[in-house]
């Protein structure tokens, strides 16, 4: 319906090509052999995926312009990695990266800004009341959660407190150990279009067979948002293995969505 249109400055939106798959594979072993046209025929001929993902972002007050950029951006990386030999569908595998570049880009443009010692009191605080929730079947508390921390109350509170009033589409909401659920995915889909439930799922049931410490590296990079730099402090292991680590996830991933 034209409400969930999205208006793109300069690009008719309505005459836009959609490449068949055999399409798809031609132009994708042109480029391994180096033609120059190749590349911008995929860019072109997948810009509705990066439209189809804007409309969630609609009701937002951000530059939609700056959104198709950015989500664009994500597209040629997912272009320049994408590998024929794995056997997954282009789409599957893009729209996480097309994703990821407007969720960053919307992070860092975020008017409201936390400490990053009060985020990282919060998601520890995060991490170990979901671990307690799962071994002991109830919610700790937050003096419980404060006297295991070994921090005061008031501080753990204000921690949580605070990432609520931020709260992100792609802030984990409930894990049972393994199959994360977002709030995006409780939210209503009001474009009577379920194109991205098949990623999910698939994404979901891939994540929960990663090994621990590659799903921990994934999470932490990409939805909570902390560099390598970060983990690798936080673990206590080079910047190099959490690089390779996320390399390693990031392929396996590849391997098992189908």
């Amino acid at each position: 319906m034209a409400r969930h249109k999205v208006e793109i400055c300069g690009v008719n939106t309505a005459n836009i090509k959609v490449l068949s798959n055999e399409e798809m594979t031609v132009l994708f072993e042109r480029l391994k052999e180096g033609d120059p046209f190749a590349k911008d025929d995929l860019v072109n001929g997948n810009l509705k995926l990066v439209l189809s993902i804007l409309r969630k972002y609609n009701n937002r007050t951000d530059n939609m312009d700056d959104l198709f950029q950015v989500g664009c951006i994500g597209l040629i990386k997912a272009i320049d990695n994408f590998d024929l030999s794995h056997d997954v569908k282009f789409s599957t595998y893009a729209v996480p990266m097309i994703l990821g570049e407007i969720k960053r880009y919307l992070r860092d443009n975020n008017s409201i800004r936390i400490s990053r010692s009060i985020k990282d009191t919060a998601y520890r605080a995060l991490k170990l009341k979901e671990e307690l929730t799962n071994q002991n079947g109830k919610e700790p508390t937050v003096a419980e959660l404060a006297k295991l921390l070994e921090l005061p109350e008031y501080d753990v509170s204000i921690a949580l407190d605070s990432l609520k009033n931020t709260l992100s589409m792609f802030e984990p909401i409930y894990n049972d150990g393994g199959d994360t659920i977002y709030l995006a995915d409780q939210l209503e889909d009001k474009t009577g279009k379920n194109y991205a439930l098949e990623v999910r799922i698939a994404l979901k049931d891939a994540i929960s067979k990663l090994k621990e410490k590659e799903r921990y590296i994934l999470t932490e990079r990409y939805i909570i948002g902390k560099t390598q730099m970060e983990l690798a402090n936080e673990i206590g292991i080079s910047q190099a293995q959490i690089s390779r680590l996320e390399k390693s996830g990031l392929d396996n991933l590849k391997k098992m969505i189908q």
